[in-house]
């Protein structure tokens, strides 16, 4: 996440260890060439519009000389935080397709200048094959599925975490404003409803993002997700995908991943 503080010295640790690829998001990662230039490691900003993506793109090009080696799309119907001004998530909400069409015709004129192949990822709300078919015939180089995902046997989250997806509704899905200083898709469990009535006080400040204010905050992000993620939901904020309340099972990776590829065939 570019919100954090130390995000610098995180991906300058990737690149240490070699790792393939980097993909950056919550916020806009201006300066993310400057940490892995001279490196084999491929870098992949998260982008919410064409807007966004030609601001990252002409930006690279002109200060690093480097053109993007993916491009990933997270459109308004995502999980966790979203790259969207509170009043633009609605009826009237900007649409993954449209998104996605925009920067694959963006993208194949950066492709034709550079000569370099840049894959277009889309991300948010797709659930099943005929998703990914759809965005596939956009011109989308694959997705990007995550809430779908949590629900598998190999998620390495608590089954508390897992349950929490699997016994949601669509009426528990809500938009919260994270301390990040970004709206985010979470469910409306008890730590959100107890958050919106009281502040907690934050006990330990963890340091961890930039936007931070201890004396602001409605509560310390960082603790918030690793108690849910580790089964303390009624302390933790559970983020979730538009389509959760789709989930009701957990399974294993190689069936969902069956159903998947033989939907789109």
């Amino acid at each position: 996440m570019v919100a954090l503080k130390n995000y610098g010295e995180i991906v300058k640790e990737c690149v240490k260890q070699k790792i393939d690829l980097i993909i950056s998001g919550t916020g806009i990662p201006k300066d993310l060439p400057s940490y892995t230039k001279e490196s084999k490691t491929k870098i992949a900003p998260i982008v919410s519009s064409l807007r966004c993506c030609k601001l990252i793109v002409e930006h690279w090009r002109k200060k690093y000389n480097y053109i993007p080696d993916m491009i990933v799309i997270e459109g308004p119907e995502a999980g966790g935080h979203l790259g969207f001004k509170q009043e633009e998530l609605g009826e009237n909400q900007p649409k993954l397709e449209q998104i996605t069409t925009d920067v694959v015709s963006y993208i194949k004129d950066v492709e034709k200048e550079t000569g370099k192949k840049i894959p277009v990822i889309a991300a948010g709300g797709i659930w099943d094959g005929k998703d990914i078919k759809k965005f596939l015939k956009l011109g989308a180089s694959g997705v990007q599925m995550a809430t779908r995902f949590v629900a598998t046997d190999e998620c390495d989250a608590s089954i508390e975490f897992k349950k929490a997806y699997v016994n949601a509704k669509k009426e528990d899905i809500k938009i919260i404003h994270s301390p990040v200083g970004m709206p985010g898709r979470a469910i409306n469990n008890t730590f959100v409803k107890k958050e919106e009535k009281e502040k907690s006080k934050i006990d330990k400040c963890y340091n961890c993002i930039k936007t931070c204010n201890i004396a602001t905050s409605p509560y310390c992000i960082t603790k918030a997700l690793i108690n849910a993620v580790k089964g303390n939901i009624e302390n933790g904020l559970v983020f979730c995908g538009s389509n959760v309340y789709k989930v009701n099972k957990i399974m294993p990776v190689h069936d969902l991943m069956q159903e998947l590829v033989t939907e789109i065939e």
